[in-house]
């Protein structure tokens, strides 16, 4: 059956942390040893609540990030962002981007996404700026990850588009080339969590 006709027939339903861990260890499953597979689970603190489908995006990230103005205020690195926003693709990504105005205040967002933009222009301006979020797609943010031009040890929100349906009904995680890059992004703030959780740094999670 084909992912739209299965959605047809069902309700929509928020994500959840159960979500989110066991696509990883279905897609590494097979390639990974018990140990390896039970070091991606982590544990309940390093997600936020969900979205439980009534908010608005900038209300949600209200919820979720009440301090918001003083973590803003705080973060003066180049080449990393405090909350990183993936989503299906640029156009999804100029929606959110429009619809957190009144969320973000007085701050820098930056577009992770290769439409109109070339990936040398989303470098430079990683280097030679401040930026306080990122919204884009996975694809762009594992090119600029891969290049060392995005670090990811300041990022202390990462949002998941999850809930968000295309024309198909298809969520970020139902397309074959978005997920992929997905999980890689996945995979890499796993293995940093893992590496510097002893170091107090955290990241949460989240599914708008």
């Amino acid at each position: 059956k084909k992912i739209s006709d299965v959605l047809q027939k069902s309700a929509p339903k928020p994500g959840v942390p159960a979500d989110l861990q066991n696509l990883l260890t279905q897609h590494f499953g097979e390639n990974r040893s018990v140990i390896e597979i039970e070091e991606l689970q982590l544990s309940d603190s390093c997600f936020l609540p969900a979205n439980d489908l009534t908010h608005s995006f900038s209300s949600y990230l209200k919820e979720i990030c009440p301090k918001w103005a003083k973590l803003r205020r705080s973060h003066k690195e180049k080449k990393s962002v405090v909350m990183l926003v993936l989503c299906s693709s640029a156009l999804r990504s100029l929606e959110l981007i429009k619809s957190m105005t009144a969320f973000k205040g007085d701050c820098r967002v930056l577009k992770l996404f290769a439409k109109h933009i070339k990936i040398k222009e989303q470098m430079n301006m990683l280097e030679k700026g401040v930026f306080h979020i990122g919204v884009g797609t996975p694809g762009r943010v594992k090119a600029l990850v891969e290049q060392d031009a995005l670090c990811l040890n300041s990022t202390k929100y990462m949002i998941l588009d999850w809930n968000w349906r295309d024309q198909k009904l298809r969520r970020m995680v139902d397309i074959p080339e978005v997920l992929y890059k997905h999980l890689y992004i996945l995979y890499s703030v796993y293995s940093l969590l893992l590496l510097v959780v002893l170091r107090s740094w955290s990241v949460k999670f989240s599914f708008c």
